[in-house]
């Protein structure tokens, strides 16, 4: 099997997982629509805005007119629709978003210009449309507004009811199964003895996957037998994708890839050139694809986010999946090995400007990670950086 750097692994995992050819799509309210995916092309329903309207709270003019003094003939307010068109020689108070009266071709800001014994003086120049927001300057009627595969943040579901709609047609969950492997996993119920650790990474991959859009169930954790831990793959494999933690490695009770070598599984890599997380397997097996994640914590979410997510949001509907990376100047001095791509823990400054790599104590350190607000992402060609030296830092 093949072991890639971390660009070729994503784009393997893009090239393998496309979009579904047929998407099965559900009704939700707005409510509940936060952060699915789109099924459908959603038109607009009419002209966006239906009629020219300001800008700027100010005075509606004619352009010709400005240099004079002009009478003040009114005041229009928003949601309010001008009764007259706009006398010659005269101006109308005007408050953002009302709609611009007949024969007013400007809107002039209020702090340029001043209103004296009834008439409105500015020395502005003529700039026709000035502050107008054009009928159907932001969409015409018929127009897509959220196209289809598009992830429902807040600005779509404000368009969504900007349009009227009080339900929309989105992408159904893909189930995400996920299994813990290894003898020394126990349930969070228990309490584990001092060679035990609690299952930690089933819960947290389940929170990741509701977060990216997918429907999570936790199997029971697998011991280290090959039997069962066959048994077990075989039925995650009956969900849209399957996340398996631990098991990957070189160990003598590593049974996860025989076990699925058993299932007729089809291995796209085993190995990738990173750290924390070099034994991550990526596959496909009787309709599903999987996912090997290494067993530590850190490995567990740095992979996830890496490789699976990618997998994970292209089977939801969403035909771009990507990373968000950013840049930032390290707070001190950092050096490694060049080779492997590392993703360590990071602290990144509210401005964003400044970056510190967090101390830890290898990819078991569940506690720095929850002080970890990003990854920084240690080049494998580059042996060092200095203190205020740019980097790449990968967001959550």
């Amino acid at each position: 099997m093949a072991t890639l750097t971390f660009a070729a692994a994503r784009q393997m995992v893009l090239d393998r997982v496309a979009v579904p050819p047929t998407l099965t799509a559900e009704t939700v309210w707005l409510t509940d629509a936060a952060g699915r995916i789109n099924a459908f092309d959603v038109p607009c329903d009419r002209d966006m805005p239906p009629l020219a309207r300001s800008l700027r709270d100010g005075f509606a003019v004619r352009s010709s007119d400005l240099g004079q003094s002009l009478r003040l003939a009114g005041e229009i307010r928003a949601g309010q629709m001008p009764q007259e068109a706009l006398p010659e020689r005269s101006a109308f108070a005007i408050m953002t978003g009302a709609i611009l009266p007949p024969g007013a071709d400007q809107i002039v800001m209020k702090e340029h210009g001043q209103v004296v014994g009834g008439c409105f003086q500015s020395d502005r120049p003529a700039q026709p449309r000035e502050w107008i927001s054009e009928a159907g300057s932001m969409a015409r009627a018929g127009d897509i507004v959220i196209p289809r595969g598009k992830r429902m943040d807040a600005a779509a579901i404000g368009m969504l009811a900007a349009i009227g709609k009080t339900q929309v047609e989105v992408v159904r969950r893909p189930v995400v199964r996920i299994l813990a492997t290894g003898d020394e996993v126990v349930d969070i119920a228990l309490k584990p003895n001092a060679t035990q650790v609690r299952n930690s990474n089933s819960w947290a991959l389940a929170a990741e996957v509701s977060r990216r859009g997918g429907r999570a169930e936790i199997l029971p954790i697998a011991p280290d037998r090959l039997d069962i831990t066959r048994d077990l793959i075989a039925y995650g494999l009956e969900a849209d994708l399957l996340l398996i933690s631990g098991g990957v490695s070189a160990g003598d009770y590593d049974f996860v890839e025989a076990a699925l070598a058993e299932l007729g599984a089809e291995f796209f890599f085993d190995r990738v050139l990173i750290q924390p997380g070099q034994p991550t397997v990526f596959g496909h097996a009787r309709g599903t694809f999987f996912f090997g994640l290494p067993g530590n914590p850190l490995s567990t979410l740095v992979t996830f986010h890496l490789f699976a997510t990618a997998a994970l949001e292209r089977l939801a509907g969403l035909p771009e999946p990507a990373l968000f990376f950013h840049r930032a100047q390290l707070a001190a001095p950092y050096s490694h090995k060049p080779g492997l791509t590392r993703f360590l823990p990071g602290e990144l400054s509210e401005d964003g400007r400044a970056v510190s790599v967090l101390p830890w104590q290898g990819s078991g350190d569940i506690p720095t990670l929850v002080r970890a607000n990003c990854m920084v992402v240690i080049d494998a060609a580059r042996p060092s950086w200095a203190a205020k030296d740019w980097i790449e830092v990968l967001l959550p």
